[in-house]
């Protein structure tokens, strides 16, 4: 019989495989590659950070329970950004009545930073051009990754994410600031680290 590799070394659709068969290793490991990157994708879709972390539990434990649902047709870590960003989505929306955001400067509410007022107004957008938004814009997925994680055509990101910007743009300038920003990468703060995935291949 062929001897599996070390973990560490097996690649993400390996360790998917292993996982389903029954190695009890197998799944944290995966989870130790994507956790980053999950988490912060998970504060950007959510602007919350516990918000974010009941999403990532939820996602994981669907991708835990259910992986033999995983087919192949993509990457192991869109598959499980999917999973995230669904149920951070789900859980954000639940808690919006719950918990009123405050009023950004220029409305009558406090005066926000730069940073911390496109964080507030891109919180406020509509979820389906908030979502593209944050994949493409702030964490820099490719066009078709990002559809794959939200199922929807890629001309459909493209679309939502230009009337995001333009969303975003009206709102930060009605708030006095201009919209400069909203293209580059998420700010450091956001993120969970610096580490990127390895073995992303699916």
């Amino acid at each position: 019989m062929t001897q599996q590799p070390p973990l560490e070394e097996a690649e993400d659709h390996v360790l998917v495989r292993r996982h389903v068969a029954g190695d009890p290793d197998a799944f944290n490991e995966l989870f130790l590659r994507h956790r980053d990157r999950l988490w912060s994708v998970g504060v950007g879709v959510s602007g919350d950070h516990e918000v974010a972390a009941e999403g990532v539990r939820e996602g994981l434990v669907t991708a835990f329970r259910r992986s033999e649902a995983w087919t192949g047709e993509t990457a192991v870590g869109t598959w499980l950004l999917r999973l995230v960003v669904q149920a951070c989505a789900r859980v954000a929306r639940g808690t919006e009545e719950a918990e009123p955001v405050g009023r950004p400067a220029g409305r009558g509410g406090r005066i926000l930073e730069p940073t911390l007022l496109l964080h507030e107004e891109l919180r406020r957008l509509p979820e389906e051009q908030r979502l593209p938004l944050v994949l493409t814009d702030m964490h820099e997925l490719p066009t078709d990754e990002a559809a794959h994680v939200l199922h929807v055509p890629a001309g459909t990101i493209e679309s939502r994410c230009a009337l995001g910007r333009q969303t975003l743009a009206r709102a930060l300038r009605d708030a006095g600031a201009d919209d400069a920003g909203t293209s580059g990468p998420a700010p450091a703060s956001d993120t969970g680290g610096d580490h990127q995935p390895k073995g992303g291949r699916g």
